[in-house]
């Protein structure tokens, strides 16, 4: 590190010198500037002010060389320290001083301005200090007069480019000609100053940040110049010595052709042609492989935007909800300003990733402290008392009398349903008729793109019984060869009873003899009594066809699985490859229209949510006809989220028949050279803002003639769900185990929402035993509100089979606690393979504050129930929601907490007089010390008001539950413990449904179960385990992607290490720019006292427009 002044100084050296000429500090520049002293400030205030003060050269530069030296040798957070003491106006008000002077000193400016670059990249607010400091037409002015000196100019250079982080300031450097300025000193090719010039070309792509510049640029035909530019720099750096150049003129042009007419004098220009010819070279020389990613994002931006090969937006299937008297189209108009509004659109985004994480935090102490008045009158809250049968059961089974062959007690009983809740709302079980607003979604539609002809998918055999379920065509196919080929007689009387549709062929040929045969024998798993749930199951294209995979059953695959290696120039990769055959109108099923562009690739299309034309993620489908050890290519080519983990390391997750019979019933994660990144679609009509991203995989398929399954991720269905409740009632003893499962309420579609309760049960009849049963905390645990997020449904299987086993800590958790679960809080969503929303095209999680009865009916009574609980004394201790996060690695939880909150916020109010209960910490404290997939560094207890409206912070502040966590589940798996690098499969999400009830015991008042050796050593605390490194929980926590995901978002961010690698070696580079300034400084000295006053008045004019 170089030092700007005397090389031997101290810190405290420093402060006593300063302060012993220094005893107070004055105001200037017409306010207040920061006063301190050593006695009542810190040493950092001590320095800031002075800097604002001091005369004499050396001092500053001590004090500038000490501040370097602090920011340098520590972490991000001094230099955000720094800021909030007011850094960024103390380097501002000197540069102001040392700038407005006849001869300014460079010694001085320099440091100076290196210092400020590195600071104000990190001040979100640094351009509109900037501004009101009157730093920035200086600046700009310094430049300007200083671009024969390298040095100087890209010091300048560095400062104006964090000054663009303002949209309004960028804006004011364009007005004053700060492009044209710029533009000039970005030169042909040549070795010299290559610093300088590529300080040049990124400050000019900061500046088009805003429209104004991308229009004044497209204007002053810079596009063309800089087409020009970057060919001659590419036909010349034959030694490879300035490829960063020619990186920044490609980020240049990606931020110019923001516009539309950007992008048209891009291609008037030949830039497809161009760029095309020098990807062509740069493929050869793997030192140039870094230019390929913006040749190929420039490409594909300035292509014009396709529509999606659908009829219309709107989900293939719509809902006709209560009090809705007809179907209307919901369809948007086409916006015909999308295209004029890209820049616009990207000017927005600017200033919105200059937006603080913490605006969004809660800063009003009210609404933090004070619970809002309840959404319905406390007398609709006893019918909820039906749903607390622990509190008045009899357990007349426990009697000496009674006789010990009566077990089917109805503390295991789940025949006896209440009656639902909604009974006044007008059952919805007949709009399932109007299943689909296009008769042509009603079957799976595939087409072909430059193919001689359509390769069409055969018209799916629906059946019309309700009670036995099909299969699908490519799966009866598939067994038949199987299951080896009837003769003649037997064929001919099959297509009899096929024709016939009776149930005893599918029950007897498809089934008994299927698992007669090969035999599931799957734990926690009957595949008739699958069967026969699923036939009850409600949809709303009544589903007939049985997705093998959640027929047959899973099991988890032997060992785990790394992460997939993400490979760079994926994005360009093309198949050179008759068709497959796809299905998905089975329960959980998403997939819309598949086109096959070439031999072996094919583009997928997802349905949106019911009602909706958006949350396009969740895929589960079949595919069949596929031959073995050839590479197919899919591309699902209307996702929205613009980041995922696949591009981490995630990979779908495959299912294949034939592997099942075989006695591999495994899903498996599969899938090569996976990228996800923004594509040049847009919807077919209407949202033409609308972006969508590509997820592209390969995948090769081990058997010919196979019916495999895709998906999202590891699928569980409804039907799983009810059947898993009767095979765990059917596993416990009723005579310790109280398990009773009740339907809460009734869905939209007219499916059962289960509510179970788990407790143990009393020792006797006695009046102790029953008083200590029913005076027992509650626990409330729910999950899968969000249907797309189905490893919180293996998280929810986890913790459902621990509290029901005999296991020691489940005992003492049944003993200490009432356990009432919601496995499933959106079943509708599920069943019809939705994203996020329910049938009411809403995000059930963000209803929570006024839940609507009909539309939102199970979230209406579970906050009723929670209610209920509230005012009978019997506030859960612990509430939790199960999810799944789809851009982070690990599993943590989001808790609430008022001190956190208003300390991140930084937020006025006084927190050292609030007092808190620290509680909530205890569970998350407890789960990162036994649970491997648990991080507590990707935790957060700050309350949005963004999310004001979900369950846990509507728990939290209207039920005043304490500990009330959303636990979030990876669809990857972990980068710490000892599943770092690993893929969490449904095991690994199992074993975090156990992890979670393991850390109850630490919120339990009976010392005697928390201080019991015999669990303690029953729990396993591996330390090995824990290897978490802490990041910020608000962010994305991956490196950048091997290619860059969005290609409208201009150049790539400016990252400080970048900068300060760049500033430190203009310090350290020494060139003839200090012997010009000695023969400049005398020069000046030479000249007349009237010359001075003009040739100041010329160099620093007023701060107003640059003549």
């Amino acid at each position: 590190m170089s030092v700007y002044g005397q090389n031997h100084f101290t810190w405290n050296g420093t402060l006593r010198d300063l302060h012993g000429s220094y005893t107070g500090f004055c105001t200037g520049r017409g306010r207040p500037s920061m006063t301190a002293t050593l006695s009542s400030s810190s040493g950092l205030e001590v320095l800031l002010s002075t800097l604002q003060n001091v005369g004499d050269v050396e001092s500053t530069l001590n004090i500038l060389s000490v501040l370097d030296e602090l920011l340098s040798a520590g972490t991000d957070g001094r230099i955000h320290y720094m800021i909030k003491k007011g850094g960024s106006e103390a380097l501002l008000t000197a540069l102001v001083k040392y700038g407005h002077t006849f001869s300014p000193n460079y010694t001085i400016l320099i440091p100076l301005l290196h210092l400020l670059a590195k600071v104000g990249h990190k001040d979100r607010r640094i351009g509109m200090k900037a501004e009101e400091a009157g730093a920035v037409l200086l600046t700009l002015n310094l430049l300007k007069h200083n671009g024969q000196h390298a040095r100087r100019t890209a010091a300048c250079l560095w400062v104006i480019q964090v000054f663009c982080s303002s949209v309004s300031t960028a804006n004011l450097i364009g007005e004053n000609h700060g492009l044209d300025v710029i533009y000039r000193l970005i030169p042909q090719y040549t070795t010299k100053h290559l610093h300088a010039i590529k300080a040049a070309i990124n400050a000019f792509s900061a500046l088009l940040c805003t429209k104004a510049n991308v229009c004044s640029a497209v204007s002053k035909e810079y596009i063309s110049g800089f087409l020009w530019l970057y060919e001659d720099w590419h036909s010349k750096d034959n030694q490879d010595v300035a490829i960063a150049i020619r990186h920044a003129l490609l980020c240049c042009l990606l931020k110019a052709t923001d516009s539309t007419a950007g992008r048209q004098a891009f291609l008037s220009q030949g830039g497809i042609r161009l760029l095309y010819q020098t990807a062509q070279t740069c493929l050869l020389s793997k030192n140039l492989e870094c230019l390929v990613e913006p040749s190929v994002q420039l490409m594909r931006k300035c292509l014009p935007r396709i529509p999606l090969p659908v009829t219309s937006d709107q989900s293939a299937y719509s809902f006709l909800l209560p009090g809705t008297p007809a179907f209307t189209d919901v369809s948007e108009t086409p916006d015909e300003s999308s295209d004029e509004s890209d820049a616009e659109e990207a000017e927005d985004n600017h200033e919105a990733n200059n937006r603080d994480y913490d605006d969004d935090l809660e800063t009003d102490l009210n609404k933090l402290r004070l619970p809002p008045d309840p959404d319905r009158p406390k007398e609709l809250l006893t019918q909820y008392s039906c749903f607390c049968p622990e509190l008045s059961h009899d357990f007349q089974e426990l009697d000496l009398s009674s006789e010990t062959g009566d077990s089917s007690t109805a503390s295991s009983s789940s025949d006896d349903e209440v009656v639902l809740l909604n009974k006044d709302r007008t059952k919805t079980t007949a709009s399932r008729d109007s299943s689909t607003s296009d008769g042509s979604y009603s079957e799976m539609e595939i087409s072909s793109r430059d193919m001689p002809a359509a390769a069409h998918l055969e018209a799916c055999d629906f059946h019309s019984h309700s009670s036995i379920l099909g299969t699908s065509p490519g799966f009866r196919t598939m067994v038949r060869g199987a299951m080896g080929e009837a003769s003649p007689c037997q064929r001919e009387d099959e297509q009899d009873n096929e024709e016939d549709g009776t149930e005893e062929f599918y029950h007897h040929t498809i089934i008994d003899r299927l698992l007669e045969r090969h035999g599931a024998g799957i734990p926690h798993h009957d595949p008739k009594l699958y069967c026969a749930v699923a036939s009850k199951t409600k949809s709303i294209p009544d589903f007939s066809i049985l997705a093998f995979p959640d027929f047959w059953g899973h099991l988890p695959p032997p060992g785990h699985q790394p992460m997939a290696p993400r490979k760079p120039n994926i994005q360009s990769l093309q198949c050179h490859s008759d068709s497959l055959r796809f299905f998905s109108k089975f329960e959980s099923g998403n997939l819309r229209k598949a086109v096959q562009v070439r031999r072996y690739e094919y583009d997928l299309i997802l349905n949106p949510d019911v009602n909706s034309s958006q949350h396009t993620q969740w895929f589960y489908f079949e595919v069949s006809n596929m031959a073995a050890d050839v590479p197919y290519r899919f591309n699902v080519i209307n996702c929205e989220k613009s980041n995922s983990q696949f591009n981490y390391g995630m990979q779908p997750v495959l299912y294949s028949v034939k592997e099942a019979l075989e006695g591999r019933p495994h899903w498996i994660s599969t899938g090569t050279e996976i990228c996800y990144f923004r594509n040049n679609f847009c919807p077919a009509q209407g949202r033409r803002r609308t972006t969508f991203y590509t997820l592209t995989f390969t995948i090769t398929f081990k058997h010919s003639e196979d019916v495999c399954y895709l998906a999202y991720h590891y699928p569980y269905t409804y039907s799983a769900l009810m059947a898993h409740l009767k095979i765990l009632q059917k596993s416990v003893d009723p005579a310790k185990v109280f398990f009773k499962q009740q339907t809460l309420c009734s869905t939209l579609a007219g499916n059962s929402c289960p509510i179970v309760t788990i407790t143990a049960c009393p020792v006797s009849r006695r009046w102790k035993d029953l008083h200590q049963m029913r005076n027992r905390p509650y626990i409330v645990l729910t999950s899968r509100v969000h249907p797309g997020e189905s490893n919180a449904s293996w998280v929810m299987k986890g913790t459902l089979e621990f509290l029901c086993s005999n296991d020691l800590v489940a005992q003492s958790l049944r003993e200490a606690f009432v356990f009432k679960i919601i496995p499933m809080l959106n079943p509708d969503g599920v069943i019809n393979g939705t994203n996020r929303c329910d049938l009411n095209s809403k995000d059930l999680n963000r209803q929570w504050s006024k839940p609507d009865p009909l539309l939102s009916p199970t979230i209406y009574h579970t906050k009723g129930f929670l209610y209920y609980l509230n005012i009978i004394g019997r506030t859960p201790v612990v509430f939790c929601d199960y999810h799944g996060h789809s851009r982070k690695k690990n599993v943590f939880l989001y808790g609430c907490s008022i001190k956190e909150t208003l300390w991140q916020s930084g937020s006025a109010v006084d927190t050292v007089g609030l007092k808190e209960d620290p509680g909530y910490r205890t569970i998350p404290k407890t789960l990162d010390r036994i649970a491997p997939t648990f991080s507590f560094n990707s935790c957060n207890f700050l309350v949005e008001k963004s999310r004001s409206a979900t369950a846990r912070v509507v728990v939290w502040r209207e039920m005043g539950v304490l500990r009330s966590y959303t636990l979030e589940n990876t669809y990857n798996g972990c980068n710490q413990g000892i599943y770092k690098g690993l893929q969490t499969g449904t095991q690994e999400h199992q074993e975090m449904g156990m992890k979670f009830c393991h850390s109850l015991l630490s919120v339990t008042k009976d010392t005697r179960i928390l201080y019991s050796r015999k669990l303690i050593n029953h729990i396993d605390l591996d330390h090995n385990m824990l290897d978490h490194k802490s990041h910020n929980c608000f962010e994305d926590d991956e490196p950048p992607c091997a290619e860059e995901i969005e290609y409208s978002g201009g150049c790539p961010t400016l990252k400080g290490s970048d900068l300060d690698s760049d500033i430190d070696s203009n310090m350290a580079h020494v060139d003839d720019d200090d012997k010009e300034h000695s023969a400049q400084k005398h020069q000046q000295d030479s000249i007349s006292q009237s010359q001075q006053s003009s040739i100041k008045n010329h160099l620093f004019p007023p701060q107003t427009a640059i003549r």
